[in-house]
């Protein structure tokens, strides 16, 4: 069997698991149905369907187990389990586009920088570790490189770029570094003591990257019309959502979030569609942003 071969049938269990548990009976089953469809011949036996959850694990880190109780397979991940849910997805680009040699004709990609994961790896080991970093970064507003030295705690993702999280030797404060604006990167064998950083907990009340070091979090009100209000039931803004009022007139939200300039360019994108109740400053300054921008155009 070619190894495109296998890695559609790899495809194949994880879908038909993704349905819900199931027997060896019942997965062979399915591969041979999906194997007629298909042309190829994707039965297997009890060793080959072992040898493949070893594969499964080892290149997607989607893990299979086994329930004795029940005589069935299962991906061993909680709903709300984040890592969980993105190997899926993972493996649903990859395979996705492994099926066909020429993807050009029918997958359009988006036209961006590289987003930096080259470090990945390395980045993890450090984190892991406990192993202080050193490298070249710049920053897009004032194009400056400097080198950094900073104790790396943990990687965060937002708007699809990856950032590390650590502390800044040179000032002692918790900062964040685009990967996609680091080079040089340098492990170094100098560890440093736990630190206790909580990445979640210093996340909580953050939208986006920026998290204010010495402020508290704002309850902010917002108001959607029904339109844009289906979109932010479906996508919350913040794990604090909470929805006040949802009729034929708007979709009215609480969130308890730092007003950053990340929060404040969230706002702003949905333009016409929303309006700040509260806190009057918040909806003061948008209000100017907006002012300021009528002037622009005369």
């Amino acid at each position: 069997m070619s190894k495109r071969e296998s890695i559609a049938r790899y495809g194949l269990i994880i879908n038909k698991l993704r349905r819900g548990p199931a027997s060896f009976d019942e997965i062979d089953f399915f591969l041979q149905n999906q194997g007629e469809i298909d042309g190829y011949n994707y039965s297997i036996s009890q060793r080959t369907f072992q040898r493949d959850i070893n594969d499964i694990y080892h290149i997607h880190k989607i893990e299979i187990k086994f329930d004795y109780a029940n005589r069935v397979y299962y991906i061993a991940f909680e709903e709300d389990d984040q890592l969980g849910q993105r190997m899926l997805e993972a493996f649903d680009t990859f395979n996705a586009l492994n099926s066909t040699e020429r993807i050009s004709q029918y997958i359009h990609f988006e036209n961006r920088r590289p987003q930096g994961t080259e470090n990945f790896n390395g980045l993890l080991h450090a984190i892991r570790n406990r192993l202080v970093i050193e490298f070249t970064y710049y920053k897009f507003w004032d194009e400056k490189v400097s080198t950094r030295t900073i104790e790396p705690y943990a990687l965060k993702e937002f708007r699809n770029r990856w950032y590390v999280v650590g502390r800044d030797l040179k000032d002692n404060n918790i900062k964040s570094f685009g990967l996609d604006r680091l080079s040089d990167l340098n492990i170094t064998k100098k560890r440093f003591k736990p630190s206790g950083f909580n990445v979640n907990e210093y996340y909580r009340h953050c939208f986006g990257i920026i998290a204010p070091n010495a402020e508290t979090p704002s309850e902010v009100i917002l108001s959607f019309i029904p339109f844009q209000g289906r979109y932010i039931k479906s996508m919350p803004l913040h794990e604090s959502q909470q929805i006040l009022i949802d009729n034929k007139k708007e979709l009215r939200i609480k969130l308890k979030v730092f007003i950053t300039e990340d929060f404040l360019m969230e706002i702003l994108s949905h333009g016409e569609r929303v309006k700040v109740i509260e806190p009057k400053s918040l909806a003061d300054e948008i209000r100017s942003i907006h002012e300021e921008a009528v002037e622009r155009y005369g």
